[in-house]
């Protein structure tokens, strides 16, 4: 059976999932819908699809198995719920929105209709993040490091704290959720955010140019997780490191480094996450089975509160309490 799937947003990251999508058998991206109906059209030709300027006109058209929802932090809310009331399965990618106000309500819906859903946490799907939480399984960390370190993303929305819910929100996000993933749910954070560069070299910048967050985890792990949009193109670093008495487990997005006292091992990361995700979720769409979908919306909401109480944090100087 041809699965017929619908997308909602036009921008580069659209364009990723599409092409995916028009690689895989049996599936068929037959509606795209942009912020106008021209951007819906514009993309859609490539794929042969149809082009809509509003979900609700790309829903009456015809039956669709399933949505991604690839837009900007601030654009959701009516989206989802559109798709929620007429019981369509979606694949969303991330950050769920700027603060958690929204998808707080979007998700007590999703429960309660026991929609499927799936988040794009990618990092989640690699098989390096798979060989060290098996590694991990066996340890007991001390603590953990993380970072993402880049420069700022030249669209206007994202440099505008309301609209894109800052660095820590939209892009650090994804090292919160790993650290989730592989160690466990967060009980307390605190934030220090500061402007240096940015807001003197650009015009409009209400976001954070560097900052740094001290998270508690459950299980008594101590973590840091910083990060900068300062940086010059092309130079960056993004990763997240373990530290225990067997040694040091040194993960980045192209590799996993083991060091125990005198040995270390590397492994190259392989496979294209971004199709694992899909894979797991249209398997999901075709067979109800839900197992291969390692991050759904509640998920999602998760690591979305711990990134807004950082920032919630930043603002008040004090702690907060997850």
């Amino acid at each position: 059976m041809t699965l017929n799937i619908g997308l909602v947003g036009t921008g580069w990251f659209s364009k990723v999932h599409a092409d995916l999508l028009a690689g895989m058998e049996d599936v068929r991206l037959a509606a795209v819908c942009g912020s106008s109906k021209e951007k819906g059209e514009q993309l859609a030709r490539n794929y042969g699809a149809a082009g809509y300027g509003n979900i609700t006109e790309m829903l009456d058209a015809g039956k669709l198995d399933a949505v991604y929802v690839c837009v900007p932090p601030q654009a959701h809310g009516a989206i989802e719920r559109a798709l929620i009331r007429r019981d369509i399965p979606f694949f969303i990618e991330k950050p769920l929105a700027a603060s958690t106000e929204i998808p707080a309500s979007l998700l007590q819906e999703i429960k309660e209709r026991n929609l499927l859903t799936s988040v794009g946490y990618h990092f989640r799907y690699q098989n390096n993040v798979q060989r060290l939480k098996e590694t991990l399984a066996g340890d007991k960390v001390g603590m953990i490091v993380g970072q993402w370190m880049g420069g700022m993303p030249g669209v206007a929305w994202w440099r505008n704290q309301e609209q894109s819910g800052g660095q820590f929100t939209e892009q650090t996000t994804h090292i919160v959720d790993l650290l989730r993933y592989l160690a466990g749910e967060v009980t307390e954070v605190y934030g220090l955010f500061g402007n240096r560069i940015m807001h003197e070299a650009h015009e409009n910048v209400t976001v954070s140019d560097v900052g740094t967050v001290s998270l508690k985890l459950a299980s008594g792990i101590v973590a840091n997780i910083s990060n900068t949009c300062v940086l010059p193109d092309g130079v960056g670093r993004i990763g997240l490191s373990f530290y225990n008495e067997a040694g040091l487990l040194d993960w980045n997005p192209e590799r996993l480094l083991e060091v125990r006292s005198g040995d270390s091992t590397e492994y190259a990361n392989e496979g294209n996450p971004y199709a694992a995700e899909s894979e797991a979720f249209l398997h999901a769409v075709r067979t109800g089975d839900r197992s291969r979908i390692l991050s759904d919306y509640e998920d999602g909401y998760r690591t979305l509160k711990v990134t807004c109480a950082a920032f919630e944090s930043s603002q008040s100087g004090l702690p907060v309490k997850l």
